[in-house]
């Protein structure tokens, strides 16, 4: 044991604040919080904290100590949380969660503003709006300021007109900001208002704001804009009225359930608002040191309520914790009413624990044990993780395959409603590109692809994912910009890492968990793309090496060489086949030229 460390523990002040034990690197590997340092840390170093495998670990690895004082307890219940959030430590419970809530952001910061749902808060200058749940509702608020107000989700640079706008104006869900003159900054601005309005909740606002305009527009004669006023006023109230975002009536609380088997444990959190479960999130983590109940019930609800923004009146959880009563204070003067965290006994609420307890458990077979999971779930998984609109049901996959820049070839693998869908798979041959370019190759395939789709009028897939990092993700970007295609779903999953970059937001890739199934989905259709565009350079290399051999020999033209390949395959089974059976497929003369050849330059060379 570190005895240095020991005597620092004794110099602590018995103040609140925060300790973290650092490794030999200067990395944090623990970070707690204490009333009085000086208690907290010094029963580390007691006899009876060394049984404790998990400190005992701890404090083999820890080199050195470093102290935060702050003013009360509630205070360094914050900054704990904030740390182990920024440094992840190694001997900390990290919260690893596979469904995040989702917001909605509105780029505040942008000229032109835009809606997204995204499940990333980040201090970029936009807002953020939610949480939102059920996860779906989200995803309709932002359809309906798409449908009613006009102000989109793309990704397009706005900071230059583009010679043409992409589907979502002709469907009327934009004002075209992307082309010079569909649309005035004045008119933008105003959608963009609105759409702010809903989104902070502010409806009676924008009813009277609407109200407004479409008397001023009624009395002017504009009686299109009045209509279409009149409509939005009559829309938002109907919204306002099946709205349930964070507030509802009756009985509301988050319960948590738990299964636990060595190192792998599964949590499950439902949400009861109104008398009924409206969503559930699941939880797993696969190399616990070791599950002490209490201790790991206090680091989670401490990650998951101490930055959410709405909070419910009850938690309840499956273990009482040392510090219940000082997070139940923090968590009720952030939400202005009394928040209570308890651990029912009987009753009621105690069979819905125990209910939520064999969700977890289920939820931890289906996790660790079930290999093949539902397709539904599958997508909505890869849906959520890639901030898509809706599960893909076609997904269009392309990958590049040459040798040292020859014979560059293309493949496109298609995945349809749970399945490969091997009818639709299309080869290509690179025709632009001289040499050894995979992202000018990617770039061609790419346009030829998505140009022949728009000439037959066809509908575009609802993911295109192509093999590869950035360098290929944005060349297949730049095809389909060049195409007038603006708005389409596109990602690349890189090799080595797993990594999954989405186009508009590759400042955050997505690594998606190595037991995910959505990832499995995704690696199987990059490895299927891949073999089948090997597959076809093996092919064509083969028959141009062949080709090649046997122009060498006089009076044994091309079209002479492919019949002879088309019938027989190979250089080495051409060379057993006999003269009668050659003879066959080609004229006599040619055919004992070629046999010929062989005889004189070894019949098994």
């Amino acid at each position: 044991m570190n005895s240095r460390l020991q005597e620092k523990a004794e110099a602590l002040p018995a103040q609140p604040g925060v300790y973290v034990f650092k490794d030999e690197a200067g990395k944090p590997i623990y970070v707690g919080k204490a009333k009085s340092l000086r208690a907290r840390v010094r029963s580390y170093f007691q006899d009876s904290r060394a049984a404790d495998d998990k400190r005992e670990l701890m404090l083999d690895a820890a080199h050195d100590l470093e102290t935060i004082l702050v003013d009360n307890e509630h205070e360094a219940m914050a900054l704990e949380n904030n740390l182990i959030k920024q440094y992840k430590p190694r001997y900390n419970i990290l919260l690893r969660d596979d469904k995040s809530y989702p917001y909605i952001k509105f780029t505040a910061a942008e000229r032109f503003p835009r809606v997204y749902v995204t499940r990333r808060v980040k201090k970029d200058g936009s807002l953020y709006y939610g949480p939102y749940f059920p996860a779906n509702l989200a995803y309709r608020i932002v359809d309906f300021i798409h449908r009613h107000f006009l102000v989109p989700s793309c990704y397009v640079d706005l900071t230059r007109h583009h010679p043409r706008p992409c589907l979502q104006f002709y469907i009327k869900r934009c004002l075209g900001p992307c082309v010079e003159n569909l649309t005035t900054p004045e008119q933008y601005a105003e959608a963009a208002r609105d759409a702010r309005m809903l989104l902070e909740g502010r409806e009676s606002d924008l009813v009277r704001s609407l109200h407004s305009r479409m008397d001023s527009s009624s009395d002017l004669l504009k009686f299109e804009d009045a209509a279409r006023y009149r409509d939005q006023i009559r829309t938002v109230e109907e919204l306002r009225e099946r709205q349930k975002m964070a507030a509802h009536s009756g009985e509301e609380a988050d319960i948590l359930g738990f299964h636990q088997e060595g190192p792998l444990v599964a949590v499950n959190l439902f949400h009861l608002r109104g008398g009924r479960v409206l969503d559930r999130r699941e939880f797993f983590w696969e190399e616990l040191d070791e599950f002490d109940p209490p201790e790991f019930f206090s680091s989670l609800l401490k990650q998951l309520y101490l930055d959410q923004q709405y909070l419910p009146g009850e938690i309840h959880a499956p273990a009482d914790f040392d510090d219940r009563e000082a997070l139940e204070a923090v968590l009720s003067q952030r939400r202005g009413h009394a928040v209570h965290i308890f651990t029912p006994q009987a009753g009621r609420k105690r069979a819905m624990l125990e209910l939520v307890a064999r969700n977890a458990r289920h939820s931890f077979e289906r996790r660790f044990r079930i290999l093949k999971p539902h397709t539904r779930e599958m997508l909505e998984n890869l849906s959520d993780a890639l901030d898509l609109a809706k599960p893909p049901a076609r997904i269009e996959a392309f990958d590049i395959s040459h040798i040292q820049g020859t014979d560059i070839v293309a493949s496109m693998v298609v995945w349809e409603d749970g399945k490969m869908k091997k009818s639709d798979y299309r080869k290509f041959i690179i025709k632009s590109v001289p040499q050894n370019d995979d992202f000018a190759s990617m770039k061609e395939v790419v346009g030829r692809r998505y140009r022949r789709l728009q000439e037959e009028k066809k509908s575009f897939p609802d993911l295109v994912l192509v093999d590869g990092g950035l360098g290929q993700l944005h060349a297949a970007a730049s095809a389909l910009e060049q195409l007038g295609v603006i708005n389409q779903p596109l990602a690349s999953i890189a090799k080595r890492e797993e990594i999954l970059y989405v186009l508009g937001r590759e400042s955050e890739p997505v690594v998606l968990d190595h037991h995910s199934p959505a990832l499995h989905m995704i690696q199987q259709i990059r490895d299927e793309a891949h073999r089948f565009a090997v597959t076809f350079h093996r092919a064509r290399r083969t028959k141009r090496e062949i080709s090649t051999e046997l122009l060498q020999i006089p009076g044994v033209g091309k079209m002479t060489s492919r019949k002879l390949l088309e019938q027989f395959g190979s250089l080495s089974t051409l060379r057993e086949v006999s003269l009668e059976e050659m003879a066959q497929v080609v004229k006599w003369s040619q055919a004992k030229k070629v046999l010929d050849y062989f005889a004189a330059n070894g019949k098994d060379k």
